[in-house]
């Protein structure tokens, strides 16, 4: 694809060359896109190169753009505004654009082959996915698919954290008080009567803690002298010793837990390369951690716990391993990520993680680097914000949790509510209009997500989402499904040669926006920040919508203009197809 920004950069280099007698290092040669309260395609910055000219901004801006306009057929005209030389392209050069790129060429992928690892989703099996999995899945998932688009090789994995204080407080409760209890017996999801036990646990420990608050301990002494807290420990100490009964426990509650997370995941169209489980990884990480106490990089306690001293590098000391034996999280960290590193040639690893686990993520980092390893450079952290409804925050073990089965299902619902009050369906047969409604429910819970920047806090609205105008979702959908309308009403596009029309001004907006796609998709990569591409997506439909409610396209004055329109609508839709590609959500042909 012709790279507009190589031409103008040549460019500037030639005028100043054939101006002012001077050769010029193009890397101070800045060309940008040309603000939208200017008129202009492209924008280049006059300053660095007055060391050059020696002459004022302006007439060094005006004497660059006039040799331009002399020299280079995709320069239509220039304006001069301070420091700024803002460039307009010629309507020769958009239509050949449009004309001779495939879609498929607009994304240039780099020839340097690189290998990224995404780790996403890292759910507890003590609890059903809920409202902030389904931010987390959604981010890990887009972001695999917009670097896979630069030409990388992408692996995606999910570490199930299947072991812990946490698992054995569900195992507990169920073993005290769930007479056998299965999820078909419960007609329950496993994933949600596990996590109904995980509840049940903290109402007893709850009730028993107030109990001896109320023989005159405080709550600190009352929590320490705990039954049932230290019962959860005693099992997690015999489920690392390998304990027979305990295991059979666990294996059968996290078996019901794997089932339901299987559905989950099925339901949002998210999959894995790899899964791993921490009650597989946490043995190496405790071995690691002993070779690194034996060579002097980590410490003992006089109670027997090992920690790791990172005061001097600006944070504090950190457990790696429990008076008892017991493995941490960290623990368990270090050993997953010397795994992966052992199993793969990785130039990244990414860990989608929520912005509560920065400090554990920079201390796992530097703890690797103290360990000796040196990959640890080679670990990100994308830290994302919570995410809350607008009734508040969500608490797993008080049972407040919205969980990502219930949102997916009130979305489905909220779908087939509005796609029926607008009446948008119905010539479709049911199993047709099921199918629409899921896409259209997805849609709305993912792009609203996802137009959201991921390092940002969000509040998720239902009814906001689902709405067919704004920056939603069903909206780009619609215009998707507008777009192959025309395009089937009008029996496909059969070109001979390039048609010569006079563009209007919403069409070159729309030209623009098809041009800046794919460096959107590369900056969307670089920052892992699906929001960039989710925005512009909705630009393009939302110009395409004004460009058809102003112009007609199948009664275009005539065949070159009718050609051109046509051909514009389906490159439009193209890339908004594409788009939500990267997004993970679906693009229905008719709504």
């Amino acid at each position: 694809m012709l790279n507009i920004e190589s031409v103008i950069i040549a460019g500037v280099a030639d005028a100043i060359k054939t101006i002012f007698k001077s050769d010029v290092d193009t890397s101070l040669i800045q060309v940008q896109k040309t603000k939208k309260e200017f008129k202009g395609d492209f924008t280049l910055v006059v300053f660095p190169l007055l060391k050059l000219t020696h002459t004022s901004a302006e007439e060094t801006g005006t004497k660059i753009g006039k040799y331009l306009l002399d020299n280079n057929k995709e320069i239509k005209n220039y304006s001069v505004i301070k420091g700024f030389l803002n460039l307009e392209l010629s309507q020769e050069f958009w239509q050949h654009f449009l004309f001779l790129v495939p879609i498929g060429n607009l994304i240039q992928k780099p020839g340097e082959a690189s290998h990224i690892m995404v780790e996403f989703s890292s759910p507890n099996t003590n609890k059903p996915l809920h409202l902030g999995h389904i931010r987390n899945n959604l981010i890990g998932f887009s972001i695999s698919r917009i670097i896979e688009e630069t030409g990388k090789t992408v692996s995606r994995v999910n570490l199930v954290n299947d072991r812990g204080i946490h698992i054995c407080k569900s195992m507990l409760a169920w073993k005290k008080w769930g007479n056998g209890e299965t999820p078909e017996s419960a007609g329950e999801k496993g994933d949600h009567l596990v996590g109904d036990y995980y509840v049940k646990f903290d109402t007893e420990y709850k009730k028993e803690v107030n109990q001896l608050v109320s023989t005159g301990l405080n709550k600190t002494e009352a929590e320490a002298r705990s039954v049932l807290m230290e019962e959860a420990r005693e099992m997690l100490r015999q489920w690392e010793r390998g304990d027979s009964e305990v295991l059979a426990l666990w294996n059968m509650m996290n078996s019901w837990v794997y089932h339901g997370f299987e559905e989950t995941y099925r339901q949002l169209g998210v999959s894995f390369d790899k899964t791993y489980y921490e009650s597989e990884t946490f043995t190496l990480g405790k071995d690691i951690v002993l070779k690194g106490l034996a060579q002097g990089y980590l410490y003992r306690k006089d109670d027997g716990s090992v920690w790791i001293d990172l005061t001097s590098e600006g944070l504090d000391h950190k457990l790696l391993l429990r008076s008892d034996g017991t493995s941490v999280y960290m623990t368990q960290d270090i050993g997953t990520a010397h795994q992966r590193f052992t199993e793969f040639d990785i130039d990244y690893h990414i860990y989608v993680v929520g912005n509560e686990q920065n400090y554990h993520f920079q201390a796992l980092t530097l703890a690797l680097k103290k360990i000796g390893f040196t990959w640890a450079d080679k670990l990100y952290h994308l830290s994302y914000g919570m995410v809350e409804l607008p009734d508040g925050k969500m608490k797993s073990r008080e049972g407040t949790v919205v969980d990502a089965d219930d949102i997916i299902g009130e979305m489905i619902e909220k779908a087939r509510q509005m796609a029926n009050e607008l009446g948008k369906l119905g010539d479709y047969n049911p199993e047709e209009k099921e199918k629409i409604y899921r896409q259209i429910g997805l849609a709305a819970l993912k792009y609203f997500i996802l137009k959201v920047d991921p390092k940002k806090n969000m509040v998720f609205d239902p009814e906001e989402s689902i709405d067919f105008n704004g920056n939603t979702g069903p909206f780009i959908q619609y215009t998707y499904a507008r777009i192959k309308s025309i395009l089937r009403k009008a029996e496909g596009i059969n070109f001979r040669s390039l048609p010569h029309v006079d563009l209007n001004e919403k069409e070159i907006v729309l030209l623009r926006l098809i041009y800046e796609f794919p460096s959107v998709i590369s900056g969307s990569a670089e920052t892992l920040n699906p929001s960039l591409i989710a925005n512009h997506i909705y630009e393009i439909a939302k110009e395409y919508n004004q460009f058809y409610h102003d112009y007609s396209i199948l009664q275009a004055e005539n065949n070159d203009l009718r050609d051109f329109r046509l051909l514009l609508s389906e490159t439009c839709g193209k890339v908004i197809e594409k788009g939500m590609y990267l997004l993970g959500i679906e693009v229905p042909e008719r709504m």
